[in-house]
C-alpha cells in the first residue's frame, strides 16, 4: 500500500539504481525478480527493497516478485523519464562540454536546448548539436525555448546572481556543479548540488575505511 507520508530524499536517491539494475536484467532476458535478489545486487536488504517500493504502491506479488519490465516501466514513471523537459547549460568549458556530451538528458527526462557561455573562444563552438551562445543572449533564448532545467557549471561567485536571473526566466529546477549551494536562497525550486570535491573526500573516506566498508557505491 502506497504511503500518505511524504517520501524521503535517500529513498529517491536509490530510485535510478532500481532503475539501472532492472535495465540490466532486462538485457539478460531475466523476467522476474524478487526482493531478495534485488537486496543482493542493491547490497542492501529484501525488508529496505519492499519499504522503497511500498512507497509508491504495490508492485509486486507474494510469492511471485516483481515483474521486471513492468517495474522498471514504473519506475520510469515516477522519476519522470518519460517527459522530454527543455534544459539549457550554463557554463560551455571542459566540464560543461563533458557533461554535454557524456549525459543522456533525453533518457533523464530532459532535453538540451541551449547553451551559454561569456569566453569569446567558447562561444560559436558546438556541443553536438547545440551551439553554444553569449551569455547576453540569456533573456532572448529562453523566452523563445521556455527551458524548465538549468545545467550550472560557472564558477562558484557568479552562481548565486545566475540563479536568481534564470528562476526570473522560468526555471524551476537546477543542476548545479558550481559548489555554490542554491538551495539555501531558493527553496522554491528543485536543486540537486554536485559537489565534486565532496564526492572526491567521500571516495578517500572509502579507501581509507575499505576493509568496514565493502562494496561501498556504485
Amino acid at each position: 500500500m502506497k504511503s500518505d507520508r511524504p517520501v524521503s530524499p535517500s529513498v529517491i536517491s536509490r530510485l535510478p539504481r532500481y532503475y539501472r539494475l532492472l535495465g540490466r536484467l532486462r538485457e539478460q532476458s531475466v523476467t522476474r525478480v524478487s526482493s531478495r535478489e534485488l537486496s543482493e545486487m542493491m547490497k542492501s536488504t529484501a525488508s529496505q527493497i519492499r519499504q522503497d517500493l511500498n512507497c509508491f504502491g504495490g508492485f509486486g506479488q507474494q510469492g511471485y516478485g516483481y515483474n521486471v519490465e513492468l517495474l522498471r516501466e514504473q519506475i520510469a514513471s515516477i522519476l519522470g523519464l518519460g517527459h522530454a523537459v527543455p534544459a539549457i547549460l550554463v557554463g560551455a568549458g571542459n566540464l560543461g562540454r563533458t557533461i554535454a556530451n557524456q549525459v543522456d538528458f533525453s533518457g533523464s527526462g530532459f532535453r538540451l536546448v541551449a547553451a551559454f557561455d561569456r569566453q569569446p573562444g567558447i562561444v560559436g563552438t558546438r556541443i553536438g548539436e547545440t551551439q553554444v551562445m553569449d551569455i547576453s543572449r540569456l533573456e532572448e533564448v529562453c523566452r523563445a525555448k521556455q527551458p524548465k532545467m538549468a545545467v550550472i557549471c560557472v564558477p562558484r561567485q557568479a552562481a548565486g546572481s545566475l540563479a536568481g536571473r534564470l528562476i526570473d526566466l522560468g526555471i524551476q529546477g537546477f543542476w548545479n556543479f558550481s559548489s555554490y549551494d542554491l538551495s539555501v536562497e531558493h527553496e522554491n525550486v528543485a536543486v540537486v548540488n554536485m559537489h565534486l570535491w565532496d564526492s572526491l573526500m567521500t571516495l578517500s573516506y572509502y579507501m581509507s575505511h575499505r576493509e568496514e566498508s565493502p562494496g561501498a557505491g556504485e
